[in-house]
């Protein structure tokens, strides 16, 4: 409809604010179009094209790209939020009218008519109801932007999370991958947070907001769907990087630095659970960078004890060993998270390199470990003994002395432990499939293969399809893989089979999830 109206106004000899002013009146009871959103579809431009031209507008006033996207325009146009000053006077130069044109009541805060620079206004044109584009913003008005860098990757990662995050919300089934132009976004903000701490006044009361924020994503790390919690996790660490691309003060400084490791250090966390483990070393190689700025050992330490996960989780036990080693080497002495999970990772370790028939003095290295665990964990605050991703939990210490019990072949002590971890994992489904995972190896080590596939296969049955990643199945198909060498034609393997690839509902045959 304002397509034609707009075709229909030029052939008439209208202007584009006359055209807009129809469009409004012709769509604005019917479909809700706002003013500001008539004005772009009288000049028949597309979202990318306005942003285009406010991009440019502040590049020819010598000003450090904007932080607009289409998301933002989008929400300006579906009434969501209202722009700011500057971001008024801009797309009152693009569209070259009043604010009150675009719906937004008060003068311009240039407080000039918007003329194009050189072009005459027709004879007898009111200038205060017609903008040309912008005369020279006063230098007094100007102020600092939070996006010093001239480069406008920053906010295109940005929407390509948002637009993730609303298809997630909207439960779209194909939003739940992780997809190339994801995985850029991801690099693009860790790489850019890596050249702030090397490069680089928030005030106390919005770094109390940043660091609660922190604490809270760390809470619902037992409950989100990684790429849902993701999308979250990094726009916050792109907040904190806008704050740090100038110095603070040293106080404000630390702790933003501190919070810059926790949110690249649960990003890594993410990214092992979406099975990215390229990534998610480069996340916890930024998490280093930033610790390292705070001189607190204990991060440090936590930083690389959960680092020591990537290879412990792909493939190579002795770098995990020894980034576990490392990470106690850091703790030392202080009482810290780190002192309980590095002998838990080093035990892990030890059992994947020796497996279920491990030698007797192996076996005794791990449990050693455990016990150093165990005695460490008794010393942790109560408060990092509530918390998952930042501190370390009872739960986490039985989940995990079953897992490495389980792999060292003890399957009486391992289900025992194992049993008392999934009572205690209410809310956390892919550490419940994992535990669940464990207990079925320890029914396939004693022999009794109809009950490993039947807990492998209610374990695959109570799993969505956002937590399906290649983490959580390749101990899955590693349960499969050890059936197979046992008895390849166990009436259950079918069924186990079923939850372990379901098949894709096609599009009108049903839902479009798995």
């Amino acid at each position: 409809m304002a397509r034609r109206i707009r075709a229909k106004g030029l052939a008439a000899g209208r202007t584009a604010a006359q055209i807009a002013e129809e469009i409004h009146e012709a769509c604005g009871a019917q479909f809700g179009t706002t003013k500001i959103k008539s004005h772009r579809l009288s000049h028949g431009i597309a979202l990318a094209d306005v942003i285009e031209q406010v991009r440019a507008l502040f590049d020819r006033d010598e000003k450090p790209a904007p932080g607009i996207g289409e998301t933002l325009l989008s929400a300006y146009e579906s009434g969501l939020k209202r722009p700011g000053p500057e971001y008024l006077h801009y797309l009152c130069t693009v569209y070259r009218v009043e604010p009150p044109s675009l719906g937004y009541d008060g003068p311009c805060i240039c407080g000039h008519g918007h003329r194009m620079p050189g072009v005459l206004a027709p004879s007898g044109a009111d200038l205060n109801g017609r903008h040309g584009a912008a005369l020279p913003e006063p230098t007094e008005l100007r102020t600092p932007s939070l996006h010093p860098d001239k480069n406008p990757d920053s906010e295109e990662d940005e929407n390509i999370l948002r637009r993730t995050l609303l298809k997630l919300l909207a439960n779209d089934p194909d939003a739940a991958k992780l997809t190339g132009p994801v995985l850029g976004a991801c690099e693009g903000i860790r790489r850019r947070m890596d050249y702030t701490l090397v490069s680089s006044s928030v005030s106390p009361s919005m770094l109390d907001q940043w660091e609660e924020s922190t604490l809270s994503f760390g809470r619902q790390y037992t409950t989100t769907a990684p790429l849902r919690l993701l999308c979250d996790v990094l726009l916050e660490l792109s907040a904190v990087r806008n704050a740090m691309t100038r110095r603070q003060p040293m106080d404000l400084q630390e702790r933003l630095c501190r919070m810059a490791a926790q949110l690249s250090g649960l990003s890594g966390m993410i990214m092992i659970n979406l099975g990215d483990h390229r990534l998610a070393r480069s996340f916890f190689r930024t998490g280093r960078t930033a610790a390292d700025e705070t001189g607190d050992r204990a991060l440090r330490a936590w930083v690389t004890a959960r680092e020591a996960l990537v290879p412990l989780y792909y493939g190579d036990a002795r770098e995990a060993l020894n980034l576990a080693k490392k990470s106690r080497d850091l703790a030392g002495q202080t009482p810290c998270v780190a002192q309980a999970m590095a002998p838990v990772v080093e035990a892990r370790a030890l059992a994947m390199l020796s497996g279920p028939d491990s030698r007797k003095e192996v076996v005794d290295q791990a449990k050693r470990a455990l016990a150093r665990a165990r005695n460490a964990f008794s010393h942790i605050k109560g408060q990092d003994r509530e918390d998952m991703a930042f501190g370390y939990t009872e739960k986490q210490l039985y989940f995990y002395q079953g897992d490495v019990l389980t792999k060292l072949g003890q399957t009486l002590e391992a289900d025992l432990i194992l049993d008392q971890a999934l009572h205690q994992y209410q809310d956390h489904i892919l550490d419940q499939t994992l535990i669940r995972l464990d207990q079925a190896q320890c029914r396939l080590i004693e022999g009794e293969i109809g009950e490993a596939l039947r807990i492998g296969t209610e374990a695959l049955r109570l799993l969505g399809a956002e937590y399906r990643t290649d983490f959580i199945m390749r101990p899955a198909v590693a349960l499969e893989q050890a059936v197979m060498a046992r008895d390849p034609d166990h009436p259950a393997l079918d069924a186990y089979r079923a939850q372990l690839r379901p098949k894709q509902v096609t599009a009108g045959e049903g839902a479009g999830g798995a």
